[in-house]
């Protein structure tokens, strides 16, 4: 994966940068030493490594904003980071960049249970947003797989979904407000506690923006009210295609649950040995939670099983109470740390159309033969949302290239179907070069002059998203 050369000038400001840095900031705010840093010089994108010049990890927005102005005088590039989660090198630094973190920005600013919002620090976990509501009955809805970990910056930045985004949307349609920093030191406050902030919606975007326009410190989130309950089932079948079609035929139904997620054989196999969920030994299985009332409930389950069975299932396991339930959801929850264990493997994230599901799987395996690579399918069916698992030795030669290969054909794939490159990990670098496989130079150019307006240096994770002939220019002009 190429990146940009270092620039020696930076570099050589090293000593001068953290100076500036310790005297406006907690001396525990910077970190340079070298052993140190390398806890920072990748994300969950691994496979690709680079140690920053140093390390920024603030308390306050105003600590971000005196931290981005000593940079942007010293002209050195910064690389925004979450809780490091990403999956397509969105936090990877160069070697003549500082990391600037959010992580210790973690607190619950205010709640209103009457407007249904939370306001927080932006370095606080998915997870813990609803931890600090649920008991008022409250949750908030975005879940990624990551969302233990993942922190809000990152949800933000990459606008991430999860399992249940189905029915109540993924970061952009739970995001109220924010207040971010620009590269210049300016603090903005955009949107807010209502439903339709006055001007341009610039808080669209912001959220998917994946730190180029500036760093998101406080976020002011939807919360909603806990629904009366909650059941899935879990259906088998002997074809990943005819899982495909079922859901595919849900959709078209007018059913709405809160959650469809896909698994194959090949994770079915690792989540067993890990998990020990028990599911079926089958082809591929669907998980379809539906919510509401019991009556609701039942209603709904109906709908779904008598689709199911026009498909001729393998297996038909419903959950009749909470503990059934988590444990239906509890091999799915363990997927990526069950294959994991098994192998390396790259995780894509492109997204298609519903009804392209039965051919994009079957053009999955095909390919697999192709490349000889094997492929573990776990995603969010509902909306579309792959993500193929390709599994490779990464202590072999040529593997990862090959690996990365074979992940470009499927994400072309995703586009030629009528869908996009990233659902929800983002473009980071794993996508940046595949961006005008979607975007004609003109639309790449209209998003650029978009970063031109909040960061007309290029310095917010330059090296990311665009690919790099296209961007060349505007990254060049402050080295």
């Amino acid at each position: 994966m190429e990146m940009p050369i270092p620039s020696d000038d930076r570099i050589a400001r090293k000593s001068e940068l953290m100076s500036r840095l310790r005297a406006a900031l907690p001396a525990e705010c910077v970190i340079d030493d070298p052993m140190e840093t390398r806890a920072y010089e990748c994300d969950a994108l691994s496979a690709y490594r680079c140690p920053p010049l140093g390390v920024v990890l603030p308390y306050t927005t105003e600590q971000v904003a005196a931290a981005l102005r000593i940079c942007n005088d010293l002209d050195i590039p910064v690389v925004p980071r979450g809780a490091g989660t990403s999956l397509a090198g969105g936090s990877l630094p160069t070697a003549d960049s500082i990391i600037l973190g959010v992580a210790r920005m973690n607190d619950v600013l205010d709640t209103d249970y009457a407007n249904r919002i939370i306001r927080v620090q932006t370095g606080r976990t998915n997870l813990s947003v609803t931890g600090a509501v649920e008991t008022d009955g409250f949750f908030y809805a975005p879940d990624p797989s990551s969302q233990l970990a993942c922190a809000i910056a990152g949800n933000i930045a990459m606008n991430s979904g999860g399992a249940h985004c189905l029915k109540y949307g993924v970061t952009s349609n739970n995001l109220m407000g924010v207040r971010l920093v620009t590269m210049q030191g300016d603090i903005l406050d955009i949107g807010g506690a209502h439903l339709d902030a006055a001007g341009l919606d610039l808080l669209g975007v912001i959220c998917g923006s994946e730190g180029q326009l500036g760093i998101v410190t406080e976020a002011t989130l939807r919360i909603i009210h806990k629904p009366e309950g909650a059941l899935p089932v879990l259906i088998g079948f002997d074809s990943n295609e005819v899982a495909g079609t079922c859901v595919s035929d849900i959709i078209r139904a007018g059913v709405l649950p809160v959650a469809i997620e896909f698994m194959d054989r090949p994770c079915i196999r690792a989540t067993e040995d890990f998990a020990k969920a028990g599911y079926p030994d089958c082809e591929a299985l669907l998980i379809i939670e539906v919510e509401g009332s019991p009556l609701e409930i039942e209603e709904q389950l109906e709908k779904i099983i008598a689709i199911a069975k026009t498909h001729k299932p393998v297996e038909v396991r419903r959950a009749t109470d909470t503990a059934e339930a988590a444990r239906i959801w509890l091999g799915r929850k363990s997927a990526f740390g069950a294959m994991g264990q098994i192998n390396d493997y790259m995780c894509l994230d492109g997204t298609i159309p519903v009804s392209q599901l039965p051919y994009v799987l079957r053009r999955i395996g095909e390919m697999s033969r192709e490349f000889g690579l094997d492929v573990g399918n776990v995603f969010h069916a509902g909306d579309g949302n792959m993500h193929p698992l390709i599994l490779y030795n990464a202590n072999e030669d040529g593997q990862l290239e090959l690996c990365e290969k074979f992940g470009a054909e499927i994400l072309k794939l995703c586009v030629e179907v009528g869908g996009c490159l990233t659902g929800e990990h983002g473009v980071g670098i794993e996508k940046r070069d595949l961006m005008d496989h979607q975007f004609a130079p003109a639309d790449l150019e209209a998003q650029m002059a978009i970063k031109d307006v909040f960061d007309h240096r290029w310095l917010l994770n330059p090296a990311k998203v665009f690919p790099l002939a296209a961007s060349a220019s505007r990254r060049d002009q402050g080295v």
